[in-house]
């Protein structure tokens, strides 16, 4: 059976067990078929999967109406399997403010350590809670919890918030686009609509109509590399941890991956030979085969779910054209290694959402919505080159690449300066932005780059987190003023507040007097520490945007801060002198 055959297909026509029960959710007839005239809407999402409804979520937020039109009537796929699985630290605290974390952690399973095998022999093991800063956050580094349960923890939400209009079973069937507004055509269950939207978002996924309809150049590249899911619950559990397997004995020197899920269901995913067969290699009794080699005999499973799927990566040449804005899926498509598939979705929606709802309530320029292509596409283009790699070094070709394969993994069993060139999967962190418009970087500076939740204190003594105060500024920016100020700084502080969607807090350490109607104290320095990097002078003040990023720092309150908070906005054309703040072609 050829690769092109079995690949790529949302039909799930080769899976097996007993499956996942899915909620489903009423077709309402909307107002257009009511007799209507074609309603106009500021935002449009078309797909309610993880990507459209974390930015739905978000909007709802922030107070921002938007309508999402999904072909399906449940989270997730019918018949398909847990899909995405591993969720950052930065989507965790992206769910944190979305309200939904809660629930996820209650759910799922968290975990930190890694360990990878070759043979019988443990080659490279790790443990994020000791690597770059995870254990500062509020969050930890990962929670384990099949993607449904997440998507249906947002729909619960949106439905909590308000303001946005979930169309179940409406189907997108036709596009239009002009200078200031798109029309779409809907087919539902009661027949065919219209509506127009000043913004589209197309979070459809993999196989979206949007991009066929726009002929949106991309870059692509299929694989030959096969794998099989097997879902399933054990008897006896195995140890919470990632284990991968590069050369597993038990799958035909083929790599395995294995995780604990939410509902105690194990993921484990065994690459298959090449040339496979989808419907052979899916079947349950064949599953029961491998489980056993890897096990053992008497092993007692249940099988949820089993399914092949095959990859390939894909990332368009620009994620905004005209009207529409690509994400997700829609807009890069990456190997499953490292998590960097769902969660960057589910950044990209945090990215967009409080630029559309800053220039929706005209407090921002329109030009601040560029950046969106500016940040996200690097970021884009930077899990594809990452996931490639992996890719590479589990599939590696004949000649230098295998044979650098078999060396890494020869010294790793005797060497640690080995154990790090095994490669499977650079875990995902949250993408720093090197081009945007709306950073304004420099030498020392952590802009650009995302914060963490880290803990601070009220001025009463309480304990508090970086996202109170995110959540206090809803769409607005926020600026950290770190350490005593002169009171002539904090009346100009209060004026520039004054003129601007912009609130101010004043950050006090150990015994230090503040004059800030506003202030938090830092007891720890991790405040501050969020917001600079390693080895540089503690910035002055830090202006954070809504998603948590980092639009400028300084060490002196001055015009820069003025020229910061204008750029942030898109109200001010970016410094070219500094290759930090060009734009992406």
């Amino acid at each position: 059976m050829s690769y092109r055959d079995p690949a790529h297909t949302n039909g799930y026509e080769f899976t097996q067990g007993s499956g996942y029960t899915l909620p489903e959710y009423p077709f309402v007839p909307p107002p257009e078929l009511q007799g209507a005239s074609p309603g106009r809407y500021a935002v449009v999402i078309v797909g309610a999967g993880i990507t459209g409804l974390t930015l739905a979520c978000s909007l709802a937020r922030l107070g921002v109406a938007a309508v999402v039109l999904d072909e399906d009537n449940t989270v997730g796929v019918k018949g398909a399997s847990s899909r995405g699985i591993c969720y950052t630290q930065k989507s965790l605290e992206i769910f944190d403010r979305l309200g939904i974390y809660e629930r996820i952690a209650a759910k799922g399973v968290q975990w930190s350590v890694g360990r990878t095998f070759a043979g019988e022999h443990e080659v490279y093991s790790f443990d994020l809670r000791q690597q770059g800063g995870f254990g500062l956050s509020a969050q930890p580094p990962f929670i384990n919890i099949q993607q449904f349960y997440i998507e249906g923890f947002l729909v619960e939400r949106i439905q909590e918030l308000g303001h946005v209009d979930l169309r179940w079973r409406n189907r997108l069937t036709g596009f239009q686009q002009h200078a200031d507004h798109a029309v779409l055509t809907v087919e539902t269950p009661d027949g065919a609509y219209t509506l127009q939207a000043s913004h589209v978002v197309d979070a459809t996924g993999s196989h979206s109509p949007l991009r066929r309809w726009l002929d949106v150049p991309f870059t692509g590249k299929r694989g030959d590399d096969r794998w099989c899911i097997a879902d399933v619950r054990f008897t006896t559990r195995p140890p919470q941890e990632r284990h991968t397997w590069i050369e597993a004995p038990f799958n035909d020197n083929r790599a395995v991956w294995q995780h604990l899920m939410a509902d105690d269901v194990w993921r484990i995913d065994y690459q298959m030979a090449p040339d496979s067969d989808a419907a052979h290699v899916s079947r349950e009794d064949v599953v029961r085969e491998r489980l056993a080699r890897q096990f053992g005999p008497d092993t007692q499973v249940e099988v949820v779910w089993v399914g092949p799927y095959a990859y390939r990566n894909e990332c368009v040449h620009a994620m905004r054209h005209g009207r529409v804005f690509f994400m997700g899926d829609s807009a890069k498509i990456v190997s499953p290694f490292g998590a960097r598939g769902g969660n960057t979705g589910v950044a990209d929606a945090d990215n967009l959402a409080w630029k559309l709802a800053l220039v929706l309530q005209g407090r921002a320029s329109p030009a601040l919505l560029e950046s969106f292509n500016d940040e996200r596409l690097e970021a884009a283009q930077e899990n594809v080159r990452v996931t490639s790699r992996t890719a590479r070094f589990l599939r590696p070709a004949d000649g230098i690449e295998r044979t650098f394969r078999s060396a890494a993994i020869g010294l790793a069993r005797d060497h640690a300066f080995a154990r790090p060139l095994i490669n499977t999967g650079r875990m995902a962190v949250a993408n720093p932005y090197t081009r945007s418009r709306c950073v304004l970087g420099g030498p020392g500076s952590a802009a650009g780059r995302s914060t963490q939740n880290v803990a601070l204190q009220w001025a009463n003594g309480q304990p508090g987190q970086l996202h109170d105060l995110l959540d206090w500024a809803g769409a607005d920016l926020l600026l950290l003023v770190f350490g005593p100020q002169p009171a002539a700084t904090l009346q100009r502080l209060r004026r520039l507040t004054g003129h601007a969607p912009l609130r101010t807090v004043q950050v006090l350490g150990p015994r230090e007097a503040g004059g800030a109607v506003e202030q938090v104290h830092d007891p720890k320095g991790h405040l501050r520490a969020t917001c600079m990097l390693d080895g540089a002078a503690p910035p002055a003040w830090a202006l954070v945007r809504p998603d948590g990023y980092l639009a400028a720092t300084g060490q002196r309150i001055d015009g820069s801060l003025v020229q910061a908070v204008e750029q942030a906005l898109g109200l001010r054309e970016p410094v070219t002198s500094s290759p930090k703040n060009k734009a992406s072609a």
